[in-house]
């Protein structure tokens, strides 16, 4: 009996502890415990499909947007210390409470970098389906938001970047603000390393799961086929992975005569 009498007090003591330590923001203050009101919808002002706005702010909103759903455990520490610093990080990765703030060019960057996250099966983590179910990304979620991604921009008719002179400085400046989310030149990530692409073929970077259109188109990445598939990866190779466009003509050339020099061509 003494013993389950000093359990009880301990309890009680570190209830009251916990709320008070929660209070504390190690890893940044999400503002979990401010006064939200009327706050306006997310994707509200921006030409967002209904499907996708709906999907991002069910499964998507608690982490990347300041409208976080607290449950009664992120009201005590550690447990909102943890949840705090997952916010803090989802947020200067991608806010969706800001996204009509941000331009065009990050937006499709986003885009197309939510979509391969979600297609990888990392977003949302693991920790957060486990404790909320109901935030699997669906076969049709993953459609409607793919979809939306791949449509922010059209190749501009009639043009083609292999005869439009590239700059391989502006390229850089792309590459690094742009396609660096997804890719690198010396390491895979979502998409293969892209060091050495002028000259060979598709699907045979080393240590990257390539999709099997691309597995088995054996093209030769050359500036025609890179303008191509930059301009609209779908309509040149149906079945890819690849959820990102570059609409204009003279950012695709750029963008080619820079992964021309790096790969020595």
């Amino acid at each position: 009996m003494k013993r389950i009498r000093i359990v009880h007090l301990f309890c009680l003591a570190a209830l009251p502890a916990s709320l008070l330590l929660a209070r504390f923001h190690p890893f940044g203050d999400a503002g979990l415990y401010a006064a939200q009101g009327s706050l306006t919808p997310i994707l509200n002002q921006g030409n967002v499909p209904e499907a996708v706005r709906s999907g991002l702010a069910g499964k998507c909103a608690d982490c990347h947007s300041n409208q976080t759903r607290v449950p009664f455990y992120g009201r005590l520490a550690p447990a909102s210390w943890l949840m705090e610093r997952d916010i803090v990080k989802a947020r200067e990765a991608m806010n969706l409470s800001e996204w009509d703030g941000y331009p065009e060019a990050q937006q499709q960057t986003l885009a197309a970098k939510m979509t391969q996250e979600m297609k990888s099966h990392n977003m949302p983590p693991l920790q957060y389906r486990v404790i909320h179910w109901n935030a699997r990304i669906s076969d049709s979620d993953l459609a409607s938001i793919a979809a939306w991604a791949h449509g922010f921009g059209a190749a501009e008719s009639g043009t083609t970047s292999a005869a439009v002179a590239g700059d391989p400085a502006r390229g850089k400046a792309l590459f690094e603000k742009r396609c660096i989310g997804c890719h690198s030149l010396t390491a895979n990530k979502q998409g293969p390393r892209l060091q050495g692409v002028c000259g060979r073929t598709s699907g045979m970077a080393a240590g990257f799961a390539y999709s099997a259109a691309l597995k088995k188109a054996q093209v030769v990445w050359d500036d025609r086929s890179l303008d191509r598939w930059l301009a609209d990866p779908d309509a040149f190779l149906p079945g890819n992975d690849m959820d990102f466009l570059v609409a204009k003509a003279q950012e695709r050339a750029d963008l080619i005569g820079y992964l021309r020099l790096v790969s020595g061509k």
